[in-house]
């Protein structure tokens, strides 16, 4: 009987602490999806993984910041950064194709609007967890190569070449998030491969 009583409060005690740590992480995805709803990302896919082509994609990079990214970092909010990335996508397009023509090759471009899914990224002095993200995806020829992403609103990514932060465009929990890699280790590659299986069980 007291064997009994035993195991039954060693069953409690560990669903309680399988409760908490659950609890625990949906909080934690919880303030993580603040993040990602505050942030537009620029994705930009190269048109394959030779030297010559990820050098393009970095062209074009700088061509579509010089032409958009200040509009967009000016963006009072996420709602006006998409609208104006969604009214420029033919001036971006534009952009991408001159500077692809300057470099000596003819390759297509699509511009879109979208939500992709985006692992894990260390910016160095802040991380965004992984998970669905509005982003600006911009495609070059057979967009079969690595690619490169940044965030341009807030406008971190603005001339991308340069160190950027995080600081100042986010705030409250988001920041704590974004700004509390070290801490929260455990918790972003938890995050992480829970939004991977959601990510992969949406598609089907």
């Amino acid at each position: 009987m007291k064997k009994q009583i035993r195991r039954n409060i060693e069953k409690g005690v560990l669903f309680g602490l399988i409760c908490a740590i659950m609890l625990s992480f949906a909080r934690f995805d919880t303030r993580c999806d603040e993040l990602r709803t505050s942030v537009l990302r620029l994705h930009i896919l190269a048109n394959s993984d030779t030297y010559e082509d990820q050098q393009l994609k970095l062209k074009v990079r700088d061509k579509i910041l010089s032409v958009t990214g200040e509009r967009l970092s000016n963006a009072q909010n996420l709602d006006e950064a998409i609208k104006i990335a969604r009214s420029d996508l033919n001036i971006i397009t534009d952009a991408a194709k001159e500077e692809i023509s300057a470099e000596g090759y003819d390759y297509s471009v699509t511009a879109n609007i979208e939500k992709n899914f985006f692992e894990n990224r260390d910016y160095g002095d802040f991380t965004l967890p992984a998970g669905v993200y509005n982003s600006l995806t911009v495609r070059i020829g057979n967009a079969q190569g690595h690619n490169w992403w940044c965030v341009v609103f807030p406008g971190v990514c603005l001339l991308a070449a340069k160190k950027t932060t995080l600081k100042g465009a986010v705030s409250g929990e988001s920041a704590k998030v974004a700004f509390g890699a070290d801490k929260y280790k455990i918790c972003f590659k938890t995050v992480e491969i829970y939004q991977k299986i959601r990510h992969k069980f949406s598609k089907k």
